[in-house]
């Protein structure tokens, strides 16, 4: 399992010390959410946040655009430290060339889908990517509980993708349902307040060890 501790529930007034504590605790990726007012209903950060705390950690920045016309700002987030790139199909106008943008960036490519979306989007695309990530919330805010109808997603994502392929979950993670994610085949688990909400290394070393 991959946990990949969600920047958004986080204190912004700390957060390089936040982020540096979830690291030594044993958090592998750190999961930005980036939000534009327009495809989501909130408004997050961007650019300048995940540049300024680059600097900070050496873990995979696993950056989720929640915005619409990625294509526009993919480079720029690249450039500012991304190591993969996770785009909306419901926000791509030719989620192909997204595809080619980030991969010729010599980053890794991540397809996310809602949760009213079918599993189905993405499976034209499956080959070319690295990964799919499942939203378990409806996208725009962190805190809220997650959605067990997604689990069927996961199962189906997984039997037509293979092992050699990451399913991320984001959204309502906490310790009760972590493991249905898992054994429904999510392999990266994205978790904000369960994290940033507490004490930060117990937290993390309690959701790994589930």
């Amino acid at each position: 399992m991959i946990l990949a501790p969600s920047i958004l529930a986080a204190d912004f007034g700390i957060l390089a010390e936040q982020i540096k504590r979830a690291e030594k605790a044993g958090a592998q990726w750190l999961h930005i959410d980036v939000m534009d007012g327009r495809f989501v209903p909130n408004i997050s950060f961007g650019l300048p946040v995940v540049k300024s705390i680059r600097k900070y950690t050496n873990m995979f920045f696993d950056v989720h655009l929640m915005i619409e016309e990625p294509e526009k700002y993919i480079d720029a987030f690249i450039d500012a430290g991304a190591d993969g790139v996770t785009f909306h199909i419901e926000a791509a106008k030719d989620p192909s060339a997204c595809i080619d943008m980030i991969k010729g960036r010599g980053k890794k490519v991540g397809i996310s889908i809602n949760p009213a979306t079918p599993a189905e989007d993405i499976k034209p695309y499956i080959d070319r990517i690295d990964m799919a990530l499942v939203m378990s919330v409806e996208p725009g805010y962190g805190g809220q509980s997650y959605m067990d109808g997604v689990n069927e997603k996961i199962r189906e994502l997984r039997l037509y993708a293979g092992q050699d392929f990451h399913i991320e979950v984001d959204g309502g993670i906490v310790r009760d349902n972590i493991c249905a994610a898992l054994d429904a085949g999510a392999d990266v688990i994205v978790s904000g307040t369960a994290v940033f909400g507490g004490d930060i290394e117990t937290s993390v070393k309690e959701l790994l060890e589930i």
